[in-house]
C-alpha cells in the first residue's frame, strides 16, 4: 500500500523548493540569463520594476502558490497581492501547524496574513491577537479577502490552536464559523464576494481531510462549503457514498470546483477512500467529474496532490490517475463531460494547474525518456506544447496563465539555482535579467499575474545564507511598459529575450517510474504533517 506521504504529487514539492532555497552565483546566472532560450532570434522586452514586499519583523514572507492552500486569485486586476509574512513572535507547540510558520511550517516565527496594495504592505492580523497565526489566500476584485485564521482555542482533536475561514474587508475581520465542528478554512473568494473553502461538522470521520492528514483518525467529517452575506455557511455535500468534501475553487458565476471522497472506505493505492473532483452548481448540486480510470483524480486532490482550477465557463482542470494508478494525466473537463485526457509531453506523468476563460491550460509533464518535468500549454487547437526550460535548467513548471495568454512559474536546474519565468509569444523570459542590476532579491518563483501583466512570487535576499531555505520574500512585479506610464523608478528601454523551442506531442502513457514516487512531498493544500 502507498503511504500518503508518497500520494501527493510532485508539484508541491517543485514549488516549496522554488520558493525557499537561497540562490549561489547570482549575478553570474542574471548575467547568463538574457542569453537563455532554445535558439532563435533575440526579442526585445520591457523591464519591469521590483518591490520586495518585505515582512512583519520575522524572515520569511510569501505568496501562495495555486496549488497549495486551493489559491485562486493571489492578485487582483488592481496588482492587490495577499500572502503570509512572519512576525518577530516565536510559534509555540500549540500554533496550528497547517497555517503557522510560512509557506513549508518550518520557520519557527508566528505568520499573519499580508495585503499589498499600491506600495502599501497591510498585515490583517488574526481572530486573537498576534501570537495567532493567519494567511491570506484570494483577493476579488473589490479588494475583499478571504483564507485562514488561529482563534485562540485549542482543538480538542489535534491539541492545536483552531483554524476558522475569515474574510477580511474594509478593516474588519469576519470569523465565517464552521458546520457544526472545530475547524474552517477559506480557500478562494469570487467578484460577488461569495466564499468557499471547507469545514468540519460534528460527525466521526476516521479518513476526515483536515484531521487524518493532520496525523489523527478521530476527526469529524471535513465538508465543502460555500458562504455569502445572506446565507451564511452552506455545506455543498459530497459524491456517491462519501463523507468529505473540499471546495478549492469559486467562479464569478458561483460555480464551485472542488474534490469529495466517493465512497467511506480506504483503497490499497492511495490509503484514503475514493476521491473524484465535482463542480457543484446552485440548484443542481454536485456534479462527479470522474476520473481517466484511477481511483482518484481531482481539482486540488487531497489524497494525491493533482492541482486544478476553474474558470469563468465552468471548465475544470486537474490530474487524474489513469488506471492501475501509477501514471497521472492532465485533465480538462467541460460539461457535460466526460473528462478529456489531456495526454503527456511523451512521459508518465502531467498536471493541469490553471485555466484561462479562453479554454488555455497550463501545467507540467513529464517529457519522453529522462522523465523531466517540463511546463506546458495546452489549447484545443494545437493540443500540448512544450513550453521547454531556460537553458542550462532542466526543470520547469506553469503556475498560472492570465487572459492575454502570458504564463508564469519557475525554470530550476539544481536545489540551489532557480529562476522565476514569463512565457509570451513564443519566448522564455528569466525575470532576473528584466529587473534592475544588484536587486534586492533573486527571483526564484512567480505564481500569479494578473490581466495588465503585473506579476507576484517569491525571492531571496543575499542576506540569506547557504543552507539557509527559509527566509523567501514575496514580490511584485510592474512592468515598465505602455499599460503603466510614468511608473517611479521604472526603466522604459527594452532588453533582449530569446524564444523558447516549441512542439507538440501526442497523447502517450507510460508506467510512472519508482524514484520519481519517491519524490513526491507531503505538502497538501496548506496542510502539513507535523
Amino acid at each position: 500500500m502507498k503511504t500518503r506521504a508518497s500520494s501527493s504529487i510532485l508539484v508541491t514539492t517543485l514549488f516549496a523548493l522554488a520558493i525557499t532555497t537561497p540562490v549561489l552565483a547570482q549575478e553570474k546566472d542574471q548575467a547568463a540569463g538574457a542569453e537563455t532560450g532554445h535558439g532563435g532570434a533575440h526579442k526585445k522586452h520591457h523591464h519591469y520594476k521590483l518591490i520586495d514586499i518585505g515582512t512583519f519583523g520575522g524572515p520569511e514572507s510569501y505568496v501562495n502558490p495555486a496549488p497549495a492552500l486551493g489559491s485562486q486569485n493571489q492578485m487582483n486586476a488592481r496588482g492587490t497581492t495577499v500572502g503570509g509574512a512572519g512576525t518577530a513572535i516565536p510559534t509555540t507547540a500549540t500554533n496550528n501547524p497547517a497555517i503557522c510558520g510560512g509557506f513549508e511550517g518550518q520557520v519557527r516565527f508566528v505568520n499573519h496574513a499580508l495585503e499589498w496594495h499600491k506600495g502599501v504592505m497591510t498585515d490583517l492580523g488574526s481572530l486573537a491577537g498576534a501570537d495567532n497565526c493567519s494567511v491570506a489566500t484570494s483577493v476579488n476584485a473589490n479588494g475583499e479577502v478571504t483564507g485562514q485564521s488561529e482563534n485562540g482555542v485549542i482543538d480538542p482533536v489535534l491539541g492545536v490552536n483552531e483554524l476558522r475561514a475569515v474574510r477580511w474587508k474594509d478593516g474588519q475581520t469576519l470569523d465565517l464559523g464552521t458546520l457544526g465542528g472545530n475547524v474552517s478554512a477559506g480557500t478562494a473568494i469570487n467578484n460577488r464576494g461569495q466564499v468557499v473553502g471547507f469545514a468540519l461538522n460534528r460527525v466521526p470521520d476516521p479518513f476526515s481531510i483536515y484531521d487524518f492528514l493532520l496525523g489523527s483518525s478521530n476527526g469529524t467529517q471535513t465538508r465543502a462549503f460555500l458562504w455569502d452575506e445572506k446565507n451564511g455557511m452552506q455545506d455543498l455535500g459530497t459524491l456517491g457514498g462519501g463523507n468529505d468534501a473540499f471546495a478549492s475553487s469559486v467562479n464569478d458565476g458561483g460555480q464551485v470546483a472542488g474534490f469529495a471522497y466517493t465512497d467511506s472506505s480506504p483503497n490499497p493505492n492511495t490509503g484514503l477512500p475514493t476521491t473524484h473532483p465535482f463542480l457543484w452548481e446552485k440548484g443542481k448540486g454536485m456534479t462527479d467529474l470522474g476520473t481517466l480510470g484511477g481511483t482518484s483524480a481531482g481539482s486540488e486532490v487531497a489524497a494525491t496532490g493533482l492541482e486544478g482550477g476553474l474558470n469563468n465557463r465552468g471548465q475544470v482542470v486537474g490530474g487524474s490517475y489513469l488506471a492501475g494508478d501509477l501514471v497521472f494525466h492532465p485533465f480538462l473537463w467541460t460539461k457535460p463531460g466526460p473528462m478529456q485526457d489531456l495526454g503527456t509531453l511523451g512521459g508518465d506523468c502531467g498536471t493541469a494547474n490553471a485555466i484561462n476563460d479562453a479554454g488555455k491550460v497550463v501545467g507540467y509533464s513529464c517529457t519522453t525518456g529522462d522523465q523531466q518535468i517540463h511546463a506546458f500549454m495546452w489549447t484545443q487547437d494545437t493540443g500540448m506544447t512544450d513550453l521547454g526550460a531556460l537553458n542550462g535548467d532542466g526543470v520547469s513548471f506553469a503556475a498560472e496563465i492570465n487572459s492575454k495568454g502570458q504564463i508564469v512559474g519557475t525554470s530550476f536546474n539544481s536545489i540551489v539555482v532557480r529562476h522565476a519565468v514569463l512565457w509570451q509569444d513564443g519566448q522564455i523570459i528569466d525575470l532576473n535579467t528584466v529587473i534592475p542590476p544588484n536587486s534586492a532579491l533573486h527571483l526564484t518563483g512567480a505564481f500569479a499575474i494578473n490581466d495588465r501583466g503585473e506579476i507576484a512570487g517569491v525571492g531571496v535576499p543575499p542576506s540569506c545564507s547557504a543552507g539557509d531555505r527559509f527566509c523567501g520574500h514575496a514580490f511584485v512585479l510592474i512592468p515598465c511598459d505602455e499599460g503603466h506610464p510614468n511608473v517611479e523608478g521604472c526603466d522604459y528601454s527594452l532588453v533582449d529575450a530569446a524564444p523558447a523551442a516549441q512542439r507538440a506531442v501526442a497523447n502517450q502513457s507510460h508506467p510512472v517510474p519508482q524514484g520519481l514516487l519517491q519524490q513526491l512531498g507531503t505538502r497538501r493544500f496548506g496542510l502539513r504533517r507535523p
